[in-house]
C-alpha cells in the first residue's frame, strides 16, 4: 500500500470534438495536411489485438508535430505510442456522443473500441481525479447516455476504475458504499443488455489491496456474475507477471472469472524502494508493457490492454501536467525504455 491513498489517478478529459470524430473516421490525424511525411498509425492486425488504434490521438499528433519539426528520432519514439490501439475515456461533456464516435470510427476499421467509464459520485476521494457524476441520479442519467451511444456496436468497456478499491482501503466514506454498489451493478447490467459488449470491472493491483480475498466480496456486490470478469493495473506500474498471480487467485474466488491488465506502463515494474502514495504518480525510469494483445500467456487472461494512454499525466507531481494531460517529456521517457 502506497501511504493512505495507493492506487492510480487522472482527471477525465473530453474524448474527441466532433472534428476528431470525423478525422477518425476519415483514417487522418489533423497534422497531416501540414507534414506530408506524416502517416495515420495503422490498425493492428485482428488476430493480435482487435481493438481500434485511434489517428487523431495525442501520439499521432505529437509525433506528426515532431517530424514537422525535423525531430525524426523523438517521432519515432512517440510512434511506438501512436501504433498501439488505447482506451478512449468517456468524459461528462456530451457522453452519448462521444461513446457513438469513438464506436462508429471502431466499426469502419472493422475494430472494437476499447472505453473506460469514469465518473462514479465521489471519484477519486478528492485528490487528483476528484469529482464525478453530483450524485445517483447524475450518473444514472451518463451512464444512459453512453449506453444510447455504444448501441450494437462492439465495445469493451473498463467500469470505473478504482471505485471498488477506494471502498476496501476505506477512503470513501461508508455512507456512500451501497450506492455504488448499486450504480455499479446497473452499469454492468445495461452494458451487458447491449448486444456486442464485454464488460470489466476494476479490481485494483496487488500493491493495493494486497490480500486478493478482500476485493471478492466487493467484486461480488457489484456485478461481478454478470460482467465478462475484472481488470488490473489500470493506470499503475505493477508487472504483468504479478498481476497475473494475483488474478489467478482472485479469479477462483469469483466463479473463474476471467480478467484483462493494463500493461501500458508496466515494463519497468514499479519504482523500487518506494512504498508511498507518490510511487504511481509520474515515477521515473517506467517503461511501455508488453502491447496490447488478446494472445496472452495464460488462459484467464482476455488480454494486455494499454488503458492509460501513455504520455498522459498522472498528476501535478514531479513536474508533471495536471492529471490527464499529455506530457511529450514523460512519453519519450515511457517509449525509451519500452520493451
Amino acid at each position: 500500500m502506497y501511504g493512505s491513498h495507493t492506487g492510480r489517478k487522472r482527471k477525465v478529459v473530453c474524448a474527441v470534438s466532433a472534428v476528431a470524430a470525423l478525422l477518425a473516421l476519415s483514417g487522418c490525424f489533423a497534422s497531416s495536411d501540414d507534414d506530408p511525411d506524416a502517416k495515420a498509425p495503422a490498425q493492428q492486425p485482428k488476430s493480435k489485438a482487435p481493438y481500434w488504434v485511434n489517428p487523431d490521438g495525442n501520439a499521432a499528433k505529437q509525433a506528426a508535430e515532431y517530424r514537422k519539426d525535423k525531430k525524426p528520432d523523438e517521432a519515432e519514439l512517440i510512434d511506438r505510442i501512436a501504433a498501439q490501439p488505447v482506451a478512449e475515456w468517456i468524459g461528462v461533456e456530451d457522453p452519448q456522443k462521444q461513446a457513438r464516435g469513438f464506436t462508429e470510427a471502431a466499426e469502419k476499421a472493422d475494430r472494437d473500441a476499447l472505453l473506460v467509464l469514469y465518473n462514479i459520485p465521489h471519484r477519486d476521494c478528492g485528490q487528483y481525479s476528484g469529482g464525478g457524476a453530483a450524485d445517483g441520479d447524475a450518473y444514472r442519467g451518463w451512464l444512459a447516455e453512453t449506453v444510447n451511444g455504444i448501441g450494437d456496436r462492439k465495445a469493451t468497456v473498463i467500469l470505473e476504475p478504482d471505485a471498488l478499491t477506494h471502498i476496501v482501503d476505506e477512503c470513501t466514506p461508508e455512507e456512500f458504499h451501497e450506492e455504488r454498489y448499486a450504480l455499479l451493478k446497473e452499469g454492468v447490467d445495461k452494458l451487458k443488455a447491449l448486444p456486442n459488449t464485454t464488460v470489466y470491472l476494476d479490481a485494483g493491483n496487488p500493491s493495493w489491496v494486497t490480500d486478493p480475498g478482500r476485493m471478492a466480496e466487493p467484486l461480488k456486490r457489484a456485478g461481478i456474475e454478470a460482467a465478462d470478469g475484472f481488470v488490473l493495473n489500470t493506470s499503475n506500474y505493477q508487472t504483468t507477471a504479478s498481476n497475473t498471480a494475483y488474478g489467478k487467485r482472485l479469479s477462483k474466488m469469483v466463479g473463474g472469472k476471467h480478467f484483462v491488465i493494463d500493461t501500458s506502463r508496466n515494463g519497468k515494474g514499479p519504482l523500487a524502494g518506494a512504498n508511498h502514495e507518490k510511487t504511481w504518480c509520474n515515477p521515473p525510469g517506467r517503461g511501455l508493457g508488453e502491447p496490447p494483445t488478446t494472445k496472452t500467456a495464460d488462459p484467464l487472461v482476455d488480454a494486455y490492454l494499454w488503458i492509460k494512454r501513455p504520455g498522459e499525466s498522472d498528476g501535478t507531481c514531479k513536474g508533471g501536467p495536471d492529471a490527464g494531460k499529455w506530457w511529450p517529456k514523460y512519453a519519450l521517457e515511457l517509449a525509451r525504455n519500452s520493451k
